[in-house]
């Protein structure tokens, strides 16, 4: 298994990708620290891996706050000695008209997806060197940082500016963060997801109106899953990725690529 031994916060994992990302990566014989800020979700998600054997603890934490974040780092080695990967997976949205939004809707947003990722990306990236440092060496290391970041990062929406931006950020946060920490060999990556089929993701794409939009801009014609998502985490997060850093892949069904509708079948 890709993942023996190795120790991984997933932060957002009680639901959606963050729930997937953590049942792959301990079927992958990791042990999962698993972070959200929703007691019962989390707990519910602990439940049910542990149900199927797998190593998992659950930990709350708000990772736009200094003290929790900490915590959620002290928790990890408190149970498990060590942190090898970190999925920084947690991300809200608050839509609107540009016009409407206000400076709150803008502070909660950014403290949550692009202060929230700084917080626990620096936080993560010190337990590993002093890691490094305790051990001696730095050549030989594996550790891994991979952020969630949006297609919104590059292309934006008017309804989504808030998001857009505090993921745009994200992008820049990786590229930056994978240079400041290359001599140690900490790898630092992300993945853009496209449409993927969420419960938050599904109350906004109920109705027939919406989902024909989304698969309009689609050219594989279909909204992605959570578990595609994860895949590309765990890749990121392996050794079969050792000469990537600094990148965002996009998995989004070929949207980027695209500068014109597709027809849907009737």
């Amino acid at each position: 298994m890709r993942f023996s031994d190795k120790v991984i916060i997933v932060t957002g994992a009680g639901r959606g990708i963050g729930f997937a990302c953590a049942k792959l990566f301990a079927r992958e014989g990791a042990k999962v620290m698993i972070s959200d800020i929703d007691d019962r979700q989390g707990q519910k998600t602990v439940d049910d891996l542990r149900a199927d054997g797998l190593e998992v603890t659950f930990v709350h934490a708000d990772v736009s706050e200094r003290l929790d974040v900490h915590n959620m780092i002290a928790a990890t080695l408190d149970t498990y000695d060590r942190l090898d990967i970190l999925i920084n997976n947690v991300g809200i949205t608050i839509r609107g008209g540009f016009l409407e939004l206000t400076e709150s809707d803008f502070d909660k947003v950014m403290k949550v997806n692009l202060k929230g990722a700084f917080l626990t990306c620096q936080a993560a990236a010190k337990q590993m060197v002093a890691q490094i440092d305790e051990a001696g060496v730095s050549a030989d290391v594996d550790y891994s940082i991979v952020n969630m970041s949006s297609v919104s990062a590059v292309a934006a929406s008017g309804d989504n500016v808030i998001y857009a931006a505090s993921k745009a950020g994200v992008n820049q946060l990786t590229r930056a963060m994978s240079l400041a920490l290359a001599p140690y060999n900490i790898r630092v990556n992300a993945i853009g997801p496209g449409n993927i089929s969420t419960d938050e993701a599904n109350d906004s794409v109920l109705d027939s109106t919406s989902r024909d939009t989304i698969i309009s801009r689609t050219p594989l014609g279909r909204i992605g899953d959570t578990d595609e998502i994860a895949s590309i985490a765990a890749f990121l997060a392996s050794s079969e990725s050792a000469y990537i850093t600094g990148q965002c892949i996009y998995a989004d069904g070929g949207r980027l690529a695209l500068n014109y509708t597709m027809e849907k079948d009737e």
